[in-house]
């Protein structure tokens, strides 16, 4: 299934550096879809971490996933503002009805006043250090959260409101008609 549409339904696999299969999302609807990009949503989905524990969601997100980037983004509509919730990442793939990527711990945290916050330094200096990850992979992955925390400075790309409630309109209308 590695040709999709608006409207398919995917699952999300979230893999580390060393293969291990970290966190699986059980369903997102695609509502936008080029040679560069890939939006889904979901609304109270499934997250099954490693070590088996799950739960759903809370609230509805918007997810950026790109085809050259080395960063996906999603855009939570909480009931007290928008938040994000960035993952430095590969860039992502379709692979059996899954979009797959491998996640480098670090991330960016939006919150809806504008602040942001990069989160597990930590965690991915430990996972270099026993990954072995190469110095290209670490100079990709400290460029891309740069260019990432950039486009947040000047509300680009996914960190464009109006551009998060334009797909959260488009997933609606499709979930009012299924």
């Amino acid at each position: 299934m590695n040709y999709i549409k608006l409207g398919d339904k995917l699952k999300i696999e979230c893999f580390k550096h060393n293969g291990y299969l970290d966190r699986t999302s059980d369903h997102a609807t695609v509502v936008y879809i080029d040679e560069k990009l890939l939006i889904v949503a979901n609304d109270h989905t499934t997250l099954t971490e490693h070590n088996g524990n799950s739960h759903s969601t809370k609230e509805p997100a918007i997810l950026f996933f790109y085809k050259k980037k080395w960063y996906n983004v999603i855009a939570q509509l909480k009931k007290n503002g928008l938040f994000y919730y960035c993952n430095i990442a590969t860039p992502y793939i379709i692979d059996g009805g899954s979009i797959k990527y491998i996640d480098y711990d670090l991330d960016l945290r939006v919150f809806p006043d504008g602040g942001f916050k990069v989160l597990d330094r930590n965690e991915y200096n430990y996972h270099k250090k026993i990954m072995k990850y190469s110095r290209e992979l670490d100079s990709i992955i400290k460029n891309s959260l740069t260019e990432l925390i950039n486009l947040k400075k000047n509300n680009l790309g996914p960190f464009k409101k109006e551009l998060v409630e334009e797909y959260y309109k488009i997933f609606q209308t499709m979930q009012n008609n299924e």
